[in-house]
């Protein structure tokens, strides 16, 4: 984690940090490890846990609030009405879109409201290799999460501290460590397309474990001139 804070730059001193934490391993893990690292670098950065309820059945709110205030870590709990308008009848399409989207809207509005001017989230190596498969199968583009991103000119910045961390190793960490992480809940997890991704890549692991490195890799090593590009006045089919 500290190599991708360095490489990318995302931690300065003074920074307020939103730490985003939905009681998965990955944010439980990434709240851990920036607050033990605070404790040993020469900078000061606040930590501010926020945890958007979205409103299913299995919330571990409770959990997570005993978890912060044994750690003593500034927090904030937000209930909301997330799952319900996500996964309803209205929108059968695409539950996970609608989540996400209202989710990360929640908390760049908490951000603000607590003066936060970065918000860090749980993502890691193997969801940004998931999210680029996602992108090329079904929105005909090549993209990715960014280890940092700019947003609201230069007024937010989001951070992916985790990004270099394959998810087998921080499934190892949080379970050595007991951090108290719960399944989201959400009756859609099992059938997304981000299911079908990992699978696939999950596969393909297992006959060539250079796979998703490679995958990874590829993402800095772009060729330009070997991809196709549009001429003036004409469109590649």
């Amino acid at each position: 984690m500290g190599k991708a804070i360095h490489r990318y730059g995302m931690v300065q001193d003074g920074d307020r940090i939103l730490v985003g934490v939905s009681g998965g391993k990955d944010s439980l893990t990434l709240l851990t490890l920036l607050s033990e690292r605070a404790k040993r670098v020469p900078i000061h950065y606040e930590l501010f846990a926020v945890h958007v309820d979205l409103g299913f059945q299995s919330s571990g709110a409770d959990m997570l609030t005993e978890f912060f205030e044994a750690k003593k870590i500034a927090y904030h709990i937000d209930p909301t009405r997330i799952a319900e308008l996500a996964n309803g009848p209205d929108n059968r399409e695409n539950p996970c879109f609608l989540c996400s989207w209202e989710r990360r809207k929640r908390l760049f509005h908490l951000a603000q409201d607590f003066k936060c001017n970065k918000i860090a989230l749980g993502h890691h190596k193997d969801d940004i290799i998931e999210t680029f498969l996602l992108n090329v199968f079904y929105s005909a583009e090549i993209s990715a999460m960014l280890p940092l991103q700019t947003l609201f000119k230069g007024k937010m910045t989001l951070i992916r501290p985790l990004a270099l961390i394959e998810e087998k190793k921080i499934e190892r960490f949080a379970k050595e460590m007991g951090l108290p992480y719960f399944p989201c809940g959400c009756p859609a997890s099992e059938k997304s397309k981000r299911r079908k991704v990992k699978e696939l890549l999950n596969e393909l692991d297992k006959e060539n474990r250079q796979v998703k490195g490679n995958i990874f890799r590829s993402l800095s090593n772009i060729k330009i001139d070997y991809l196709l590009q549009e001429k003036e006045g004409k469109k590649i089919a």
